[in-house]
């Protein structure tokens, strides 16, 4: 699960990652945009895991990512990379392990903020209450600067209290809280990081399972930090035909509309002109097509605003569980022809043709219903015309070896395309315009499993007296 953070946060998550033929999900979007850094200044504190666990190129990777922050940061509040944090944002640093420690207060000093960083070294355990708390006090409540943090970290809390309380207090007196999480090394509490984080969770919150992404989630995050909000937002999002759109929620800003069963247009007037603002909404999608496996659950999401500004969404796929689906006849191959020059007319030898006569083609589909795994099933197509009459006259006969599943338990089988060919000449319509006509069928299916676990009894043992 990757997170895109910035001023013009943008996701796209579902409620599951799979469900069966016909069944519905939940659609979430999601989006964050904050004023201008230099119009908004902001104190910012880095909180950055240096635990055990961040030895050698994670801990490496998070120290190039830190140091591109706060060069960005530099060049947006004053206009050049002049070694001084400008128009009044400051940034702080605090690193943690077994304890947090303020590595800097809120400073100006490039060089004094990168040396902090570069400083760093790996060991110890995980105090993640620690850190929420020594950043929380850097920040001056009287200050009028807006007030962000941005946790990395790298684990899950293995020393100190609960953190939760100590992040919901800091949000509670306005504090923004972005948090980078680096999955791997025993795990991520997942569910921990969106607690911590100011809400909606998927605008605040980014994982990456490579630490090689950590210098661009930084990077991504300052240089969107360092926009205007966005005003006459417009988003539609076109869902994938195999889906359609049965049920649209109110979003937290703004208003949503279908434009069809597979359109949703979300129009939002402004958002995060003044303060951080974070907009959400949500929809019901369902299952209606015939595709099944991984499926992409929009076709596009098309974004756009007054600023210009450039957002993208992720493309989640969601697997569609139709059970298992057997071809076991292909398609004919065809034959290639082409026609040169004024030619009115072309001879071709196509070759050897099968036994098949003209007519039409009936091709069914059955499924076998609670199929065990491991076993074959033998099943048999009779096909048969009915005539004014009533009388039936055999038309065919398949007979297919379905091969077993490995699923977990039994299952539905679907056996698609099993085709019979039925000549016109046979054709008991009564009608002499028999291609157009309306012919009877009726079809019967016989279906056994072919492997058992039966086996004959030994030979009996005779007793003599």
């Amino acid at each position: 699960m990757n997170r895109k953070l910035g001023i013009t946060n943008s996701n796209k998550t579902l409620s599951v990652s799979s469900i069966d033929c016909g069944g519905s999900f939940r659609v979430r979007l999601s989006l964050t945009a904050a004023p201008d850094i230099v119009s908004n200044p902001t104190d910012i504190v880095l909180i950055l895991d240096r635990s055990g666990s961040m030895a050698g190129s994670p801990l490496a990777s998070l120290k190039n990512g830190a140091d591109k922050f706060i060069d960005i940061i530099d060049e947006a509040t004053d206009g050049s990379q002049d070694g001084q944090i400008g128009g009044g944002s400051r940034i702080g640093i605090v690193s943690f392990a077994d304890n947090a420690v303020q590595n800097t207060q809120l400073i100006t000093s490039v060089a004094d903020l990168k040396n902090a960083v570069n400083g760093l070294t790996a060991g110890g355990s995980t105090n993640h209450a620690d850190a929420f708390t020594k950043a929380t006090q850097l920040f001056d409540p009287a200050s009028g600067n807006s007030k962000v943090m941005v946790m990395f970290t790298y684990g899950v809390t293995t020393a100190g209290a609960d953190p939760s309380p100590i992040a919901a207090a800091a949000r509670a007196q306005g504090i923004t809280i972005y948090v980078i999480g680096l999955s791997g090394n025993g795990g991520l509490d997942e569910q921990s990081l969106d607690d911590w984080a100011s809400k909606p969770a998927s605008a605040y919150v980014a994982i990456t399972p490579d630490d090689a992404e950590l210098e661009d989630l930084f990077e991504d995050l300052a240089r969107n930090i360092t926009k205007p909000g966005a005003t006459g937002i417009v988003i539609r999002d076109q869902i994938d035909p195999c889906f359609r759109v049965t049920a649209l929620s109110s979003p937290s800003k703004g208003t949503a509309n279908l434009l069809n069963p597979n359109a949703v247009e979300w129009k939002i007037s402004e958002l995060g002109v003044s303060q951080s603002e974070a907009a959400v909404l949500e929809f019901t999608v369902t299952h209606t097509g015939t595709c099944s496996g991984p499926v992409p659950v929009n076709t596009s999401v098309i974004y756009s605003d007054n600023e210009g500004n450039s957002v993208t969404f992720p493309d989640p796929h969601i697997d569609v569980d139709c059970g298992v689906v057997i071809h076991p006849e292909q398609c004919p191959e065809p034959v290639d022809l082409a026609v040169d020059g004024c030619a009115d007319s072309i001879e071709l030898d196509a070759g050897l043709v099968g036994m098949e006569s003209l007519g039409r083609i009936v091709q069914l589909d059955v499924t076998l219903q609670r199929v065990c795994p491991g076993k074959r099933v033998a099943l048999a197509v009779l096909l048969s015309e009915v005539d004014l009459q009533g009388n039936e006259y055999k038309r065919g006969m398949k007979t297919i070896t379905v091969q077993a599943h490995n699923a977990s338990g039994c299952r539905d089988v679907t056996i698609r395309c099993i085709k019979f060919v039925l000549p016109e000449d046979l054709d008991l319509s009564g009608s002499d315009d028999a291609i157009c006509d309306r012919r009877r069928l009726r079809a019967r299916f016989i279906a056994h499993y072919i492997d058992n676990d039966f086996g004959c009894c030994a030979d009996p043992v005779t007793i003599t007296p």
